[in-house]
């Protein structure tokens, strides 16, 4: 069956170009240069995948993400973005996209990124979706996608992790976004005697707080305006096994109380069903906010963060462990070798001396992307520069001066978006995925002159 995409992109020799390109590989493109155009053909028409480019002349493509998301979340979403916007890709990571491609770039590097679609999306579905949710039925295995680092940070993480597996302890994980904290949770899980259940991983940021209740505890048939069959909630799916709350500081003070009720009473009751349902569910959330800060300006529960910090974990971003670097280009290298079908030995001098030049503000996900898209167009044995994005090399050549600590990514993701949002508190709220409040207090916090 021919695959539907939605291309939104005002430049229209660039846009001919990728429909041609992929119309050739038999994909059947329909392609739009504004915002307004694109919610429009969402409207009337199903898309197997939404491509939008970041700016576009009346609209921003994080508003056309946060849109699409909202109202067809389906829909999976490619952003196509600037070569120094790393980090608002990050950002729209977070809001539901599924992948993100800097300009410029070849039609085979956007081909590689629309076949990844498939990998990612989730594997059960419900006639009602309506969260980025990822839920993974997972039989006892030892191989995954976890690296035990060797420097004196991962090796600490690491037996800290192995240490809290085979409890039943809820943990929190803290940690910058890209640094593999579902990776993180997963490895707690296999430690556990509840490998051989499932391990269900949910984007809380995702969830609109309207229908929470129906995601996490389910509902039955009828109960509401689009409850067309009873519905599974991830707390039922997760019995026996591990629920993964991702970005829970990012739940309502609402579902917090929900959430809490349910941890208390290890029951649940389906949204328009009088029956209780009994759970056994070990939970594991994870979060890149402070919530100690957020407990302090009630914006979250203290009982439920101490419900859910029995122990904690702080996940080392990947400028903190430079010396595990070569680790994780190795192993991303043989993913992208068995996914791509290519068998490219290694990286160049250059290369690897512009890694470590790099601070890797995405951290490991900007890693991974980066390795697959080189070894896509690399022809020879080994990774040249030229195959190297951009934003990576003007680092290497230039130097970093910045010290990437969580601060400076922080001040510098909010000094972002409020200029993408042309210094509209609200919308750069939005793209951050935080509250107008929290927006303010960070504002105040680092005295930002905006």
């Amino acid at each position: 069956m021919t695959k539907e995409i939605l291309l939104v992109e005002d430049d229209i020799a660039f846009s001919k170009m990728l429909a041609t390109f992929l119309e050739r590989k038999n994909f059947k493109v329909t392609s739009v240069s504004t915002g307004a155009d694109a919610r429009m053909s969402l409207k009337e028409k199903t898309f197997d995948l939404l491509i939008t480019d970041k700016k576009l002349p009346d609209d921003s493509g994080m508003d056309l993400l946060y849109f699409s998301k909202k109202e067809y979340p389906d829909t999976p979403v490619i952003l196509m973005t600037g070569y120094a916007e790393v980090a608002s890709a990050v950002e729209a990571i977070k809001m539901g996209a599924l992948d993100y491609i800097s300009k410029p770039f070849r039609p085979e590097e956007l081909l590689m990124v629309i076949e990844e679609i498939g990998e990612k999306k989730p594997h059960v579905s419900t006639p009602m979706v309506t969260s980025e949710e990822k839920i993974v039925n997972q039989p006892v295995k030892k191989e995954s996608s976890f690296v035990e680092g060797i420097s004196e940070v991962s090796k600490k993480f690491n037996q800290y992790l192995q240490l809290v597996g085979p409890t039943n302890m809820c943990v929190l994980i803290e940690g910058e976004s890209g640094t593999g904290k579902e990776v993180a949770a997963n490895a707690i899980h296999q430690y556990s005697d509840r490998n051989d259940k499932n391990f269900i991983a949910v984007d809380c940021g995702a969830i609109p707080k309207e229908i929470a209740s129906s995601e996490f505890f389910g509902h039955v048939k009828g109960s509401f305006t689009g409850a067309i069959n009873d519905k599974k909630g991830h707390f039922e799916a997760a019995h026996k096994g591990t629920l993964f709350l991702d970005e829970v500081g990012n739940l309502s003070y609402e579902n917090q109380i929900q959430l809490l009720r349910a941890l208390q009473e290890r029951k649940i009751k389906p949204v328009g069903s009088n029956t209780e349902i009994e759970v056994d569910v070990r939970i594991i959330s994870a979060t890149n906010e402070d919530l100690v800060k957020a407990v302090e300006k009630g914006t979250f529960r203290e009982d439920l963060y101490h419900r859910l910090n029995e122990f904690s974990i702080h996940i080392p971003s990947l400028h903190e462990r430079k010396e595990d670097l070569f680790l994780f280009t190795e192993f991303f290298l043989a993913e992208a070798n068995k996914s791509l079908n290519k068998n490219v030995l290694g990286f160049s001098k250059e290369v690897s001396l512009a890694f470590k030049k790099y601070a890797w503000p995405g951290n490991l996900r900007e890693l991974k992307n980066v390795i697959k898209r080189s070894v896509l167009l690399t022809q020879g044995d080994y990774i040249p520069l030229d195959a190297i994005p951009r934003e990576v090399l003007v680092v290497a050549t230039t130097g970093n001066k910045q010290d990437f600590n969580k601060e400076n990514n922080e001040k510098q993701l909010i000094l972002n978006a409020l200029k993408e949002a042309d210094q509209n508190k609200s919308k750069a709220a939005r793209l951050l995925n935080i509250t107008r409040k929290t927006l303010y207090n960070k504002i105040d916090q680092y005295d930002l002159d905006v």
